[in-house]
């Protein structure tokens, strides 16, 4: 289906718009432009006609200067031409790609689970790059070429109307020429926008997991998959370029032809004595400029090809939408709060369901501690706390409001998280703290470095809070980077707090240096803790224990505790360091059991 003109019209003015002082000028200079061009072939013309006619030496001189300072003149405007619409281009398609990124980033976790990263860059970043002519140059060269054109028939009519009539007619069949060769172009253009998106997908992908791929030996299947990619992107690309080089050709063509017969009427003309020989260079020089406004159009509608299929995409892109319906209600105020689990049921398929009837609930400022098998449900539980996705039975709720009917903007700031994995970006000390937030004071930031234990790290820093931090976590230990993580928590202040094995990756002497901090942090707020040891959940007021996707107990870790009959219980006396060993030698004891009833 065809971008229609509205959609071209909309997507110029959202965009361009803000910059039309700017568009204003790049117009003018281009029309200006085009009047120079036209311009010059007369002075020329004159110039021979008089020396033909040995006119006076000043005469010539003043053509010849005139015609100097029209091309300087010339040049200079084309200078600001280049200038203006590479500036009114940029503009416009980095606000595009801002308006992107917004939009991905509202866009449920199911979207950005079914796409690669490599993928959503080449949507977001190759798309838009593509539409940098169509901002800057593509409407308004469309249009100075059409001007163009049509002032230079306006002359050779001026001059002969055989002249005219015939030029007129050439420029009538090229344009229906392009045109039709323009149609059959589209699809193929948006199968090689699609292919390259695939093809950046895979390498993205492939290239993040080298250490993985080198590891396990996989070197071999990667390059086979590579190359089948490539042996599918090499006849999509090779058609389209066949395209774009039978345009070029078929317009060459179309140039010569017009050439010769512009050339062969001018000659009849001047034998028959109704033109001079200055008219005669100045159709001719006329019939060379035709080609410019000829082969722009085509290179023009070449780029509306692929702007076509970019705004497609885009278009696409920005009609999808959220499954995540905004609240319009906010949380106020840091205070604890209670959290409720009523009658849960998710799966990330329908047909694979991974909760089932999960009801609970933690009071405000109680800390309860999760444990379980992996694939039990526990991180699936946060995230649905976090309202990633939404369930497909039942209702959370915070101080008994629901989370739907929550601003997932404020919902979010109230939770704060510190997991295994820590994300790092590559940016300052100071934004990687804040999170990019410039309104938090360095001397809060200072304060929570020193809560945590960190003044000595920073100390150590040659540029303090300025210092870089790389993505990878350069220069940090897996420890101190755990250690920021929970530095990020405490300027965050929030509601709840859920604590994912935070400090399995933290040496003993560290551990016992974060436990006073921990405390801190945990004081006044409502905490879920994902066990994967049994020592992280000694400060738990509740447990709640999840064996395929349905809570199996639940209640007060004392009373499960000291309860010989309960499951808790029976994992505290295997003795074992992980909850998934006492797991699994509490299932393997159940299992001999059962067996030798």
């Amino acid at each position: 289906m065809h971008t229609s003109l509205k959609r071209y019209l909309t997507l110029l003015s959202t965009y361009l718009k803000p910059q039309w002082r700017n568009v204003v000028l790049l117009a003018l200079a281009l029309c200006s432009g085009i009047g120079l061009q036209l311009l010059n072939p007369q002075i020329l013309g004159h110039f021979i006609d008089t020396a033909v006619a040995q006119g006076a030496n000043t005469t010539l001189v003043k053509f010849g200067l005139l015609f100097i300072g029209i091309s300087i003149a010339k040049q200079g405007i084309s200078v600001l031409s280049t200038y203006l619409d590479t500036h009114v281009a940029w503009t416009a398609t980095n606000q595009l790609r801002s308006d992107l990124v917004a939009h991905c980033l509202s866009l449920d976790m199911h979207y950005h689970k079914t796409r690669s990263a490599g993928e959503m860059i080449e949507r977001i970043d190759g798309d838009v790059n593509a539409l940098t002519n169509f901002f800057s140059q593509l409407v308004l060269n469309l249009l100075t070429s059409l001007i163009l054109l049509l002032c230079i028939l306006i002359l050779f009519f001026a001059m002969s109307w055989q002249e005219g009539c015939a030029m007129t007619i050439f420029s009538g069949i090229a344009f229906l020429i392009l045109m039709r060769m323009r149609k059959h172009a589209i699809p193929i253009k948006k199968k090689e926008r699609q292919i390259t998106t695939t093809f950046y997908g895979f390498l993205s992908e492939r290239l993040s997991g080298t250490e993985d791929i080198r590891a396990n030996g996989a070197n071999n299947y990667v390059l086979h998959q590579f190359y089948l990619l490539l042996s599918e992107w090499f006849p999509i690309f090779r058609r389209s370029q066949r395209i774009g080089a039978s345009m070029g050709i078929i317009s060459l063509m179309l140039f010569v032809l017009g050439t010769t017969l512009s050339l062969s009427i001018a000659t009849i003309l001047w034998m028959q004595g109704k033109l001079s020989i200055g008219t005669v260079y100045v159709i001719f020089s006329y019939t060379d400029q035709l080609s410019q406004p000829i082969q722009q159009i085509q290179e023009q509608l070449q780029d509306l090809q692929q702007a076509e299929a970019c705004i497609q995409r885009i278009e696409e892109l920005r009609e999808t939408h959220s499954a995540l319906k905004d609240g319009s209600g906010r949380l106020e105020g840091s205070q604890a709060r209670s959290i409720t689990f009523e009658n849960i049921c998710f799966g990330y398929s329908e047909d694979q369901p991974i909760l089932h009837n999960l009801s609970f609930e933690l009071a405000p400022g109680h800390v309860l501690g999760v444990v379980g098998h992996t694939g039990a449900g526990k991180t699936t539980l946060v995230r649905l706390l976090f309202r990633l996705y939404d369930p497909q039975a039942g209702e959370i709720r915070l101080d008994d409001v629901a989370l739907p009917t929550l601003q997932l903007r404020s919902l979010r700031q109230k939770i704060g998280m510190v997991t295994q994995d820590v994300q790092l970006f590559h940016a300052s000390v100071r934004d990687n703290l804040t999170l990019f937030n410039p309104n938090i004071p360095d001397t809060q930031i200072l304060h929570a470095l020193s809560t945590i234990g960190l003044t000595p790290w920073y100390q150590s820093l040659s540029e303090g809070l300025d210092s870089l931090i790389g993505s990878a976590g350069q220069g940090l230990s897996a420890g101190q980077a755990q250690l920021l993580a929970f530095a990020r928590v405490f300027l965050a202040n929030p509601s709840i707090i859920i604590l994912d094995e935070a400090s399995s990756r933290l040496d003993p002497a560290t551990e016992r240096l974060v436990e006073h901090a921990i405390d801190t942090l945990l004081q006044g707020r409502t905490v879920l803790i994902i066990a994967h040891r049994l020592s992280t959940i000694q400060r738990a007021d509740e447990i709640l224990v999840l064996e395929d996707g349905q809570i199996s107990e639940y209640g007060s870790r004392q009373i499960l505790a000291q309860d010989p009959h309960s499951r808790f219980h029976a994992l505290l006396q295997r003795g074992q360091e992980t909850v998934e060993e006492a797991l699994t030698a509490n299932n393997d004891a159940d299992t001999r059991e059962e067996d030798k009833r």
